[in-house]
């Protein structure tokens, strides 16, 4: 199999993009601006969905589903959440098409078909979920109310790209009521947190916790936390949102409950989620240029064996021996696939697995059955050993737990060496042009400020650490006090 991958240092958006079509992740469609996500794409995100599915009912959540389209006076009820996402909204107007007189075999919209009322083809669903939540919310007693849903929407972006922006792309979304300001901010807290774990612990990238400045944070939201994480070419990605709504959505909505005293009060929201960027994420933070490299948690093979032979009697041999490991592998519930397909050469395999980013190969050929052995290279590392028969069970599962630790140290100790205190703005320009990652700067408080810096250097504020410690400075663009750091980067 012929990889051919533009390299990194080369053209880094040119390699990503070859690596997501020629890795079976996905590809574009003939929808201008949709993707089609591959089987094997699609194998990683059900592995991301089961995990964050699980953590999600652990946390006491249900899962329900809610309507594609949301009438336009719904949608317009809040008003900032609307204008948030007017320029990216997709409308059907009319509910028909009909043979088009002048054009035999084409058709046309029925303009006796339009609909009484247009429809938005959801962007996000606070709209159409807040005013089911109406009808749902009478009493203390209805709450918490915590629903998730797993979904896809639409958002008509001029400018696409595999996974990390597209028209259409799947999603999660958390929409919760409470009946106190601190439970809807306790769980805002809460499932950035549970997002943070997932992302470290499970994909292998390490990731900041901050809330976003006001210009940054989501429409109709009074605070907005988030994940933010660094990709190998130095740029951030936002890996997750989760959003303090206030009683925005519950006054826009009318979803009102009465409290143990009997008044009528207004619910405290939250909604949060996270998206198919995600794999854009796992693909940008430790892939190389020989093709993916994924973390053993979510691969979706996890080790594949080939065996090396050149007869069927060599072949029959090993698979009695390949056989009796596959068995021993999946009783830990490691997903082991055993290649023996005779119309493709081990080189051919070798090369199609490396570009896979299949954590583990085992070779095995008649020389190994002699000696009582495998041969095993990480994909990581791209570094072989040859191991004893007695103990590989142990040793496979020993090294996908090593595997998986080695890829997020290794990231994190980019993303460390990529946070650059700076105090002055010619720093700041020339750590943003000639080293990238993280900028730690301060900042005077003003979205003009945070305005004037995007259009100079392109790079936006991605959040204000949790982490963060009061700190007395000058802002680097305007030279008046400020508190503490922020974190600016270029982003995608």
């Amino acid at each position: 199999m012929s990889k051919n991958l533009t390299t990194r240092s080369e053209d880094y958006s040119k390699w990503y993009n070859e690596l997501v079509v020629k890795a079976d992740l996905a590809e574009n469609s003939g929808v201008r601006g949709c993707m089609v996500i591959k089987p094997y794409g699609y194998a990683i995100w059900e592995k991301m969905q089961a995990e964050l599915d699980r953590k999600f009912k652990e946390t006491g959540h249900q899962n329900a589903y809610f309507p594609l389209f949301v009438p336009k006076s719904m949608f317009e009820a809040e008003e900032k959440n609307a204008e948030g996402f007017a320029k990216e909204c997709a409308i059907v107007t009319h509910y028909r098409l009909k043979n088009d007189p002048d054009k035999p075999g084409k058709l046309m919209v029925d303009p006796n078909a339009k609909l009484e009322e247009e429809l938005i083809v959801r962007p996000t669903s606070e709209a159409i979920i807040w005013s089911t939540y109406k009808g749902w919310v009478q009493s203390y007693r209805d709450l918490p109310l915590l629903i998730n849903q797993w979904a896809n929407v639409v958002r008509w972006e001029m400018r696409t790209r595999l996974f990390l922006r597209t028209a259409e792309f799947l999603w999660q979304e958390g929409h919760t009521a409470h009946a106190t300001k601190s439970e809807a901010v306790e769980e805002s807290e809460k499932m950035m947190n549970v997002y943070a774990e997932f992302v470290e612990n499970f994909m292998a990238i390490p990731v900041v916790k901050g809330i976003k400045t006001e210009t940054e944070r989501f429409a109709g939201a009074e605070e907005t936390y988030c994940i933010e994480a660094l990709m190998q070419d130095g740029k951030a990605l936002q890996a997750g949102t989760s959003h303090f709504l206030g009683q925005n959505f519950a006054k826009a909505f009318d979803v009102k409950f009465a409290n143990a005293e009997g008044t009528q009060e207004y619910v405290w929201g939250t909604s949060w989620g996270v998206s198919t960027r995600l794999m854009g994420a796992l693909v940008m933070t430790h892939s190389d240029d020989k093709g993916l490299v994924l973390p053993p948690n979510l691969a979706p093979i996890q080790v594949v064996i080939v065996p090396i032979h050149k007869t069927d009697e060599q072949l029959d041999e090993i698979t009695v021996v390949v056989n009796e490991l596959v068995s021993q592998l999946r009783k830990l519930n490691i997903a082991v696939k055993y290649d023996d397909r005779t119309t493709q050469k081990p080189g051919f395999k070798f090369n199609e697995y490396e570009l896979k980013g299949v954590p583990i190969r085992i070779a095995v050929g008649p020389k190994d059955l002699e000696n009582g052995t495998f041969e095993i290279a990480r994909r990581d590392t791209l570094t072989k050993e040859t191991v004893s028969k007695d103990g590989i069970v142990t040793y496979v599962n020993d090294l996908l737990t090593q595997i998986q630790i080695d890829l997020y140290n290794k990231a994190l100790d980019y993303r460390n060496t990529h946070i650059t205190e700076v105090n002055s703005f010619d720093e700041f320009k020339d750590v943003l042009e000639n080293k990238g990652g993280f900028v730690s700067a301060h900042w005077d408080g003003t979205a003009a400020t945070e305005e004037k810096i995007k259009d100079l250097t392109k790079a936006t504020i991605r959040c204000i650490p949790l982490d963060g410690v009061e700190e007395a400075g000058t802002c680097v663009f305007t030279g008046d006090s400020s508190s503490r750091r922020v974190l600016f980067a270029k982003a995608y």
